[in-house]
């Protein structure tokens, strides 16, 4: 195996702290938050109080300065456990950015800080019932008045974080007839007058993930409601743009964890397991399935790590990136359709972390944009298609 060399000490000595946090407070509930639809949200509390959220923020609003490799090592342990119903990488990668990078001083100095400290769980609401991949598409409108407030109607779905969701990043039309160019980004907080959400959906996968419907009904929005301030009225989806290869390389790299980890646990299992007086590993087919996946995941993992490289240089391109999200989260479902066969009946059974990591891999290559639109973004780099 190729040793990884993007972690020092000091990014190993924190993984390890963190395992010790999974497992003291998430591993004990996972099951339950899963029969509910969601976690409690005391688990968001907790890691912030012990400076797990928003890392990489300044430690002017409540962050550590840290580089991404620190959210990266969360990514891949609650992914390598299956701890899917853990929203961090949304909150404090996705969400805290824009407000790092697009907010205004007084938008940073609100929120930030209280998404660093969990008080605030935060999320973004790009997807409606009728507009997913196709970010131009969205129907959700925000009228603004002559006050220079806005007037916000429409819905959304499938929102990670929905349902515990503080502060929503929405993305809506400010000037409908002007396409991708009339498109704005609004924060929105939790108890706003027009504001509700439905309950938690009722999922294939990621069972625990508090995913939900937003609706937006005459909701009224200060003029400072809008992110980034007037200089980005109508500018929202230059930043949705430069946002989404980071988002896509997420994916990505919680793929490739919990592939490696289904090899682990599959390997334990054929190890055990005695089918005609021998066991599962013993048989050729066993072992050319688990030599196959290896050396697919393997080079999965190179791949990501030099991504990551280019993410941190601040060189990762949107073509690259698409290429990671759908090769990594394909490969993924692959290899937990293969681990499940050489479960055989048990692979099928709930108990079993194989069988749920199965049912949550299957999202991986529709969210952060389908992998037939990741197809697109690659042949346009390379000089086809529109």
């Amino acid at each position: 195996m190729i040793t990884r060399t993007l972690f020092s000490p000091d990014h190993e000595a924190f993984r390890d702290s963190f395992r010790r946090f999974m497992q003291a407070e998430i591993a004990p509930h996972h099951a339950q938050w899963e029969a509910q639809g969601y976690v409690d949200k005391t688990v968001w509390r907790k890691a912030g109080e012990l400076g797990f959220l928003c890392m990489s923020l300044p430690e002017a609003f409540g962050g550590s300065d840290a580089d991404k490799l620190y959210s990266i090592i969360q990514m891949e342990e609650l992914s390598a456990a299956g701890f899917s119903g853990i929203g961090y990488g949304l909150h404090s990668e996705i969400v805290a950015p824009y407000l790092l990078h697009y907010g205004t001083a007084a938008q940073q100095a609100k929120y930030l800080p209280r998404l660093a400290s969990g008080d605030m769980v935060g999320a973004i609401a790009m997807t409606e019932p009728s507009a997913g991949s196709d970010l131009q598409g969205i129907k959700t409108t925000a009228h603004q008045q002559a006050d220079g407030s806005f007037v916000l109607n429409g819905s959304k779905t499938f929102i990670t974080n929905g349902w515990h969701s503080d502060l929503v990043i929405v993305v809506a039309k400010t000037n409908p007839s002007a396409g991708a160019n009339g498109t704005s980004l609004l924060l929105l907080e939790q108890g706003t007058p027009g504001f509700t959400k439905g309950k938690p959906l009722h999922k294939l996968g990621l069972k625990a993930q508090d995913t939900c419907e937003l609706f937006f009904n005459d909701v009224h929005l200060p003029a400072d409601a809008l992110l980034g301030g007037v200089d980005y009225l109508n500018k929202g989806f230059i930043g949705l743009m430069e946002q989404l290869p980071w988002e896509r390389l997420q994916i990505a790299i919680g793929a490739v964890a919990a592939s490696q980890a289904a090899i682990g646990w599959t390997l334990e299992y054929v190890k055990q397991r005695q089918v005609f007086g021998q066991t599962v590993s013993a048989f050729q087919n066993t072992r050319f399935k688990l030599a196959e996946m290896q050396t697919e995941v393997q080079i999965a993992q190179v791949f990501v790590d030099k991504c990551t490289e280019l993410l941190l240089k601040d060189q990762l391109d949107t073509a690259t990136a698409s290429m990671a999200k759908y090769w990594c989260s394909d490969l993924q479902c692959k290899v937990m359709d293969e681990c499940v066969q050489l479960h055989g009946g048990n692979g099928y059974m709930w108990e079993y972390p194989i069988t749920r990591a199965y049912a949550d891999a299957r999202v991986q290559r529709i969210y952060g944009g389908t992998n037939e639109i990741m197809k697109e973004v690659i042949t346009r780099s390379m000089g086809l298609g529109k």
